[in-house]
This record gives structure tokens, C-alpha cells and sequence, in this order.
């Protein structure tokens, strides 16, 4: 399958809104349709083609390891230990930048739930990856379709596939999902402490280095309890 075979999993949030879920585990391991999130995304992963993971710790990062210890399929799992602080979605990146590797890689959070379409998704966004053209490609969805984000949008397309992220007080038709194609290199000059990814993608797509695809697929956000409920109806449905 095209497209980069090692990603990173962002599994060190709090999960402070999906308490009391999270009141005894990470958020990461909050089940929804019988499976914990972080079971969701690595088995979209390894469809997708990904045969290495490495995954970010901290809040109860003790039983986040042993359940990955506990799996027995691919992909193969490193940790990238955060338990002194939790480094923010940017500074976890960096931070695993030895452990990734050189080249492009998949950056997932682990709240976002696919109903079908999720390793073609993936594997339609790899296909569109050109590296001197672009240094991210966002996973997008329909933000009127999409359950359980919320509903003004993240971004516009335009007929290349290049991002502008809305300006305050604007909606915007698409929605980022979770997942994207990035080369790690474009956090090595952050801070060394937490910062947030969408800072330096907001200063590569007003360079026009942002790209992003809206493939096929109902992409569902785990945010709260509520949430949950809601996405654990639409599996059963």
C-alpha cells in the first residue's frame, strides 16, 4: 500500500471532558463499540498499511502500556514517554522525532471513530501526499455530515486542495478529523516544552503548504460522554 509505514499516535491528552470516564484510565483507553479508542486507530493504522507506531504517554501511562503490551497484531509499538509533562500535540511530535525517523509519517489523535470508509480514507489521502508541494495533508470531512465535532468547521478547500483555516466568526464547510500526513521536521525548531500543532500549520497554509482531502467516509468524535453515547447508538444502529 503507498503511503508512510510508521506513524505517531497522540494518546497523552487528559481526556478531562470525557470524565467520569477518565476518572481510572487514559482517554485512550475509553472503550466505544466494545474496543478502546486506541484499539480503533492503531487497527485503522495497520489496514491503512502502517507497520510501526509510536505512542505518546502520560495520564496513567502505566495501564496505557500494559494494553499495548497485551496486543498481539500489528503495528508494532513504541512508546514516547511524556509522564513528566504532558508535551501538547506539536511538542509530543517533536519529541518522537527520534523515534520516528526520517520521512513523512501519520499523526493521529485517538478520539475519532470511522463508520466505514476509515482505511480507504487513509489510503485515498497517501495517494495524494507530494512532498515538494506540500509538508501536511489533512484528513477532512463534510462538517454537516460529521457527528460530534462541532458545527462552524475548520477549514476551506480550494480546487488544488490547499487549507485556509476560517478566520474568527467564520463557518467553514470541512472539518479536520484527526488524522494527517506530515514530515515530523516541521516541529524541530519549536519550543522545547507544549505547543499546539495548529500553530504551525496556521503559519505553513498562509505558505500555501497546507493540503488537505475530504475521501468518502462518517467520522465520528468521541468528546464527551454524551459523545460516546451517541457514536456507541450509530455503531449498533
Amino acid at each position: 500500500m503507498s503511503g508512510p509505514k510508521t506513524a505517531m499516535v497522540l494518546a497523552a491528552g487528559l481526556g478531562t471532558r470525557l470524565r467520569p470516564l477518565t476518572n481510572d484510565r487514559p482517554k485512550a483507553l475509553v472503550e466505544v463499540g466494545g474496543r478502546p479508542l486506541i484499539d480503533h486507530v492503531l487497527d485503522r493504522l495497520a489496514a491503512a498499511g502502517v507497520e510501526r507506531a509510536v505512542v505518546n504517554v502520560h495520564a496513567f501511562a502505566d495501564r496505557l502500556e500494559d494494553h499495548l503490551k497485551r496486543r498481539r497484531r500489528p503495528p508494532a509499538v513504541t512508546i514516547s514517554d511524556e509522564r513528566a509533562a504532558a508535551l501538547e500535540t506539536g511538542g509530543g511530535l517533536k519529541r518522537a522525532i527520534p523515534l520516528l525517523g526520517a520521512g513523512p509519517v501519520w499523526v493521529s489523535n485517538i478520539d475519532t471513530v470511522a463508520l466505514g470508509g476509515g482505511a480507504p480514507a487513509l489510503e485515498t489521502l497517501a495517494d495524494g501526499w507530494r512532498a515538494e508541494a506540500m509538508d501536511v495533508r489533512l484528513l477532512l470531512a463534510p462538517t454537516a455530515t460529521s457527528i460530534g465535532f462541532h458545527d462552524s468547521g475548520d477549514v476551506f478547500l480550494d480546487a488544488d486542495g490547499r487549507v485556509r483555516f476560517k478566520a474568527p466568526g467564520e463557518a467553514a464547510p470541512y472539518l479536520y478529523v484527526g488524522a494527517h500526513i506530515c514530515d515530523p521536521a516541521i516541529v524541530a525548531d519549536g519550543p522545547d516544552g507544549p505547543f499546539s500543532l495548529l500553530d504551525v500549520w496556521k503559519a505553513l497554509a498562509a505558505r500555501g503548504r497546507v493540503h488537505g482531502a475530504a475521501p468518502d467516509g462518517l467520522w465520528m468524535h468521541v468528546s464527551d460522554p454524551a459523545g460516546r453515547a451517541s457514536v456507541e447508538a450509530r455503531l449498533g444502529a
